[in-house]
């Protein structure tokens, strides 16, 4: 192998670099070395000579080319001389790839159509997927009620005092103050017009048939629809369902039916605490901002509060309880193998069970309003 040098020729202003024999890897470091102790404010042009050069590699080039590009940087008149051939081409290469690189990529404008499009499309696919799971979650559904053996009931159970006993504190405190926030705020009115009595039905009608539902709905939703999806997602992510898989477990028929099956049980007892409080709630307020008597308060209840307004916030609760379960863990199926997932998911999890709470309860009301229920 030729050896390498780097000689330096000085004429006035001018400096000229001249490389010659075999420039490889090996030599950049002494270069370096060598082009560093020289003070380039002295010169106006630097010339940098390769025509002497046997051979050149890649790093050597990119070496070169980084020089050139300094000495542009430093106002210098800079130029490479070099003979035609093999390291001719090489710089040209290692030129044209530096400049490919350095191209800034331009981040492309999306027109709101096409953005508008895409998530329409997105939500198109997500829908199909969860419909999927909705009818693989009714097979499952059939199979355990021809075969009721098959049922976990141990599980059933444990569900129904995690997702539903443990909630019945909230659920009844927040019941509880929206019926005395109702019942403060309709006391100052109904008093203006000497209609206090009227309070008992503006709070069993309103609480009963609506406010209860959907209170206890969103209170689920928030509570244990997003502990269903952070469990599942997190045995997805340490893989704990394809261990179960592996081991011939059904996940649908030991985690994903013992959930649903204990909401469905638990959720027309959670409307039920909270018609209880609420009313009770409306009841304190009407007795101590109106003077309403308990006594007088539940027989005018008892007058003008027909069963069926109590029986269609109770017969709301398994489809709530339906909607938010299979949401709660479709999201937590749809969690990917990160923890950022999990949170997104969850998140994604309690609103979607929300609206779609408000959206079925809207769809009841319509209904029951043209049915006369």
């Amino acid at each position: 192998m030729n050896k390498s040098f780097l000689k330096t020729d000085i004429n006035g202003d001018r400096l000229t670099l001249i490389f010659s024999g075999e420039f490889t890897l090996y030599q950049i470091n002494q270069f370096q070395l060598t082009i560093k102790d020289i003070d380039f404010s002295k010169f106006n042009t630097v010339i940098i000579d390769l025509k002497n050069l046997d051979f050149i590699d890649t790093a050597s080039a990119i070496f070169i080319n980084d020089l050139y590009n300094e000495m542009l940087k430093r106002d210098k008149k800079t130029d490479i001389q070099v003979h035609g051939g093999d390291i001719s081409n090489t710089l040209k290469l290692i030129q044209n790839t530096m400049k490919n690189d350095s191209k800034p990529s331009l981040p492309q404008k999306e027109n709101i159509i096409n953005y508008i499009g895409k998530k329409v499309y997105s939500y198109y696919l997500t829908f199909l997927s969860f419909l999927s799971f909705l009818g693989e979650l009714f097979i499952n559904l059939l199979y355990t009620l021809r075969k009721p053996k098959t049922l976990r009931y141990k599980e059933i159970l444990f569900e129904i005092n995690e997702s539903a006993i443990k909630a019945f504190f909230i659920v009844a405190l927040s019941s509880f103050l929206v019926g005395i926030v109702i019942a403060y705020q309709s006391a100052n009115q109904l008093s203006l017009y000497g209609a206090n009595i009227f309070i008992v039905d503006m709070i069993g009608l309103s609480m009963l048939r609506e406010l209860s539902p959907v209170i206890t709905a969103v209170i689920i939703a928030g509570r244990s629809g997003s502990s269903f999806t952070a469990q599942i997602g997190a045995m997805k992510i340490t893989q704990e369902l394809d261990a179960m898989r592996s081991l011939g477990f059904e996940p649908y028929m030991f985690l994903v039916l013992p959930k649903i099956i204990a909401l469905i049980i638990m959720m027309p007892v959670l409307i039920f605490i909270s018609d209880i409080t609420a009313v009770f709630g409306g009841m304190l307020i009407a007795n101590l901002d109106l003077g309403l008597s308990f006594d007088l308060f539940l027989d005018r209840f008892s007058k003008v509060i027909e069963i069926r307004h109590f029986l269609v916030g109770i017969g709301k609760g398994p489809f709530f309880a339906v909607l938010i379960a299979s949401i709660a863990i479709y999201r937590g199926l749809m969690v990917k193998n990160d923890t950022q997932s999990i949170g997104y998911n969850t998140t994604k999890s309690v609103v979607e069970s929300i609206f779609a709470v408000i959206i079925c309860d809207a769809i009841f009301s319509i209904v029951f309003t043209n049915l006369g229920i």
